[in-house]
């Protein structure tokens, strides 16, 4: 048995979800300590000595500390969940992928787009939603015919990808031209241990 893990997080944070999600599907025993944003508790001393660019989420697995979600995916399958990440190299090269695309378009498209509704971030509203019908159009074209993002099986690369996505809609952006975009989140969903987000009430209504 492995120590607890402990994950600090925010409850609207996708960041932070797709690191609970994971720890939930993969049965890891983990406790989830919520750092209060608004009231600034990412900028004090306690968090920073964790993480000194003061972003959530945060990993603490015995005297290993880690930040950045995907990399805490990672490390989490590697360790943990081994068939979460493949070792054939064409696999794991084509979850690396989607994990860019995670921390790239759907950070900068879907996941900007909810930033500016969701916590008023000043942001390009068109850009944003730009960047989101461009990911959501690849993703959609990927999916015809697949389970899930590599190989059938669900992967970190699933993980990564499903928060944000699955919330667009709330940054105004609509999934109902994504039949296959759906069919992932709800395969996704479909697996046990599944935990959703919050829902905020701005956006479109899914």
């Amino acid at each position: 048995m492995h120590n607890q893990i402990k994950i600090y997080g925010f409850p609207l944070s996708g960041h932070s979800h797709r690191v609970e999600l994971f720890a939930n599907i993969a049965g890891l025993n983990h406790q989830m300590i919520i750092v209060d944003l608004a009231a600034g508790e990412h900028k004090q001393a306690e968090f920073l000595s964790l993480n000194p660019v003061g972003q959530v989420p945060v990993m603490v697995d015995g005297d290993i500390v880690i930040s950045d979600s995907n990399a805490i995916l990672v490390y989490l399958a590697r360790k943990y969940a081994p068939s979460f990440l493949p070792n054939d190299p064409v696999l794991e090269a084509r979850v690396q992928k989607f994990l860019t695309l995670a921390a790239g378009e759907i950070a900068f498209g879907p996941a900007a787009a909810r930033l500016i509704t969701v916590f008023n971030a000043q942001l390009d509203v068109g850009y944003t939603h730009d960047v989101a019908a461009r990911v959501l159009r690849k993703l959609e074209t990927h999916m015809a015919g697949k389970t899930f993002l590599v190989d059938e099986q669900p992967t970190i690369a699933d993980i990564a990808i499903y928060s944000y996505v699955a919330h667009a809609p709330e940054g105004n952006i609509s999934l109902d031209e994504y039949p296959n975009v759906r069919r992932l989140l709800s395969n996704i969903e479909s697996l046990e241990g599944f935990v959703s987000m919050p829902e905020t009430k701005v956006g479109l209504r899914a």
